[in-house]
């Protein structure tokens, strides 16, 4: 029976292998099971859920001769893991799994998921063993109105960092909660291609940034080469037509648009000459 119902199990996996086009890994470490399960209904029904025994996944990816660049997710089959079958983008997918993560009082041994700054100010806290307690991890106090103040702002751990028992119980006292839980793309699978974890976290805020200031480059650029799209035909004929109108004026070219400005400026320079006439006549009687 434990057979069959293995072999049955590994046919699913199988089936599922082939009906899609991404297959994400993801550990299930400190990964609670009310999680996963508001994970799967958030998802559905574009994603679909799995947890699979590393054993089982193993047998399915040599069984599949459709995908062999499939086998390469071997090296990711360590620890307990969920498998996540999709059409979506596994840049997409990584977003959303970041964005379904939530923050978590550490322990100790956790790992620090972002730089950890305990903020100054009142901890609550009345004097006693938790002033010495705090001076152990780097935080300067003082005690004002009968409480323990943190009196600046500092960095404790960085992202990466394993968080020290003595850390974690201040960190808890101080409601500070320094690690997510959720899930974490290890590697995805796209049609071929293996993406690992780290390529698959983009920062979507930079990136829009980069492109916000490549379209403004690129405008430029076609304004100063005199490139006309769409984008940028208005501005350009605006230019022209500056550029066309102070040509006409300095080469006296009267036009419907230009008449006005020349005869303004032919009155200009006759009250300038008019100016420098009666000293040129003096000039001339001395002479």
């Amino acid at each position: 029976m434990v057979l069959l119902k293995k072999a049955a199990e590994i046919e699913n996996i199988t089936k599922l292998l082939g009906q899609f086009k991404v297959i994400g890994i993801a550990s299930l470490q400190k990964v609670r099971a009310s999680q996963l399960q508001e994970l799967k209904k958030k998802l559905a029904p574009d994603v679909h859920l799995r947890v699979v025994k590393n054993t089982l996944m193993k047998r399915a990816l040599e069984i599949l001769r459709e995908k062999p660049e499939l086998k390469k997710l071997e090296k990711y089959l360590t620890g307990p893991n969920v498998f996540l079958f999709t059409n979506m983008n596994p840049f997409k997918l990584a977003l959303l799994l970041e964005k379904g993560k939530i923050r978590m009082i550490a322990k100790a041994g956790d790992v620090a998921s972002f730089d950890i700054i305990v903020p100054a100010g009142n901890t609550g806290q009345p004097p006693g063993p938790i002033i010495s307690q705090l001076n152990a991890v780097g935080l300067p106090t003082k005690i004002e109105a009968g409480s323990v103040w943190i009196t600046k702002d500092t960095l404790v751990a960085r992202k990466g960092d394993v968080i020290s028992e003595r850390l974690a119980s201040v960190l808890s006292k101080l409601g500070i909660k320094a690690v997510e839980a959720g899930l974490t793309l290890k590697a995805a699978y796209d049609e071929g291609l293996i993406i690992e974890g780290e390529q698959l976290i983009i920062n979507v805020q930079e990136i829009k940034r980069q492109f916000e200031n490549a379209h403004i480059e690129a405008f430029k650029l076609s304004l100063g080469v005199a490139y006309p799209t769409k984008e940028n035909i208005q501005v350009l004929l605006q230019i022209a037509h500056q550029e066309a109108y102070t040509l006409s004026l300095g080469a006296a070219i009267p036009t419907n648009e230009t008449i006005k400005d020349l005869v303004r400026k032919a009155y200009m320079e006759m009250l300038c000459l008019s100016m420098r006439i009666p000293n040129f006549e003096g000039g001339l009687k001395q002479a």
